[in-house]
């Protein structure tokens, strides 16, 4: 089933020779503008905010990058006169070809990353597969399990925090006959469902054989880029934008989380590049109760431009002050 091209470059509004900081400034800013919490158009900004961070997922990736420039016109050929091959469509290494197709719905991928860029093969191993021919393997009438089925689920943050039920399809396609069928149901996604996280779908996968019971899906979570919020495991890390006399000096700042804003005390002789912990205010532990942490990470910036004024109290600083850096 032909996937429809996708310029990731367009999405996010910068050139092909966009560098990484560019890339990430016009995703930031796109995401503030169409993350679904804020807008007020939230059908058409839930369906902009899943395309703009699908072209992230792959620019902001410098393997994944390389691979779709290398793609570039070749995407119907599956890239083979660029010498690219994609994974995410072809069957795991030693399995047996099932002669069908599956194509995800409502995974937040489109078809074409699904087939390019998803991070692992399509399809798993029926049960007791070795790939070596098995005793009685080709006997008529012997049931088969189904094998099992990955793709990859594209989770907003908030989505992680509190959980949600997300409806998926699975569409799969006989390359045979052509016959395509369609599956409908619901995903738990459970509150803390961390990065990398694999989620088990029991009877969702490819359908066995003469009798045989059918594979499993399985969903790895991937986790939504926020323009204000990144994590590892369970806990929960924001960049915090402050003045130099804000570390020098110590500050009461606001910032936000994933479950409200809170007052952050930075003390004085802070550091540029410093984590400050916040226990507790990170993603889920399982059913414990327990969170994760949050951590603010301080970047002080410089001013682009003074003025007068400005400049007289620097070059006073300077005049009066016994700090050395390189001493």
């Amino acid at each position: 089933m032909p996937a429809q091209f996708q310029d990731y470059y367009a999405t996010l509004g910068v050139s092909r020779d966009a560098s990484a900081d560019e890339i990430k400034k016009a995703f930031r800013k796109l995401a503030r503008q169409y993350h679904p919490d804020t807008a007020k158009d939230k059908v058409t900004a839930e369906a902009k905010f899943k395309e703009i961070n699908e072209a992230n997922e792959v620019l902001s990736d410098p393997e994944k990058r390389k691979k779709y420039d290398l793609l570039g016109a070749d995407w119907e050929q599956g890239g083979q006169a660029a010498g690219w091959h994609g994974g995410a469509g072809a069957a795991a290494s030693g399995a047996a070809d099932s002669g069908q197709e599956f194509h995800f719905g409502g995974t937040g991928f489109s078809d074409f990353f699904e087939q390019y860029f998803s991070g692992g093969s399509r399809y798993g191993f029926a049960e007791g597969f070795t790939g070596e021919a098995q005793p009685g393997a080709g006997r008529a009438g012997r049931p088969r399990r189904g094998h099992d089925v990955e793709g990859d689920i594209l989770v907003s943050l908030e989505e992680a925090m509190h959980g949600t039920q997300r409806p998926i399809s699975l569409q799969t396609v006989n390359r045979q006959t052509g016959v395509v069928e369609t599956h409908s149901f619901e995903v738990r996604i459970p509150p803390g469902a961390t990065d990398g996280r694999r989620i088990r779908v029991p009877a969702q996968g490819e359908p066995g054989a003469n009798g045989g019971a059918a594979g499993d899906l399985f969903l790895r979570v991937r986790h939504a880029a926020h323009p204000e919020f990144t994590t590892r495991e369970a806990d929960v890390y924001h960049e915090l934008e402050v003045a130099p006399w804000e570390v020098v000096l110590g500050a009461e700042v606001t910032v936000p989380t994933l479950d409200g804003r809170i007052k952050l005390r930075i003390p004085p002789g802070s550091e540029n590049d410093q984590n400050m912990r916040v226990r507790g205010r990170g993603l889920p532990k399982g059913k414990t109760g327990e969170r994760g942490d949050f951590y603010v990470t301080l970047r002080v910036v410089l001013p682009n431009q003074i003025n007068d004024q400005e400049r007289a109290l620097w070059e006073s600083l300077r005049a009066g002050s016994t700090f050395n850096p390189r001493a």
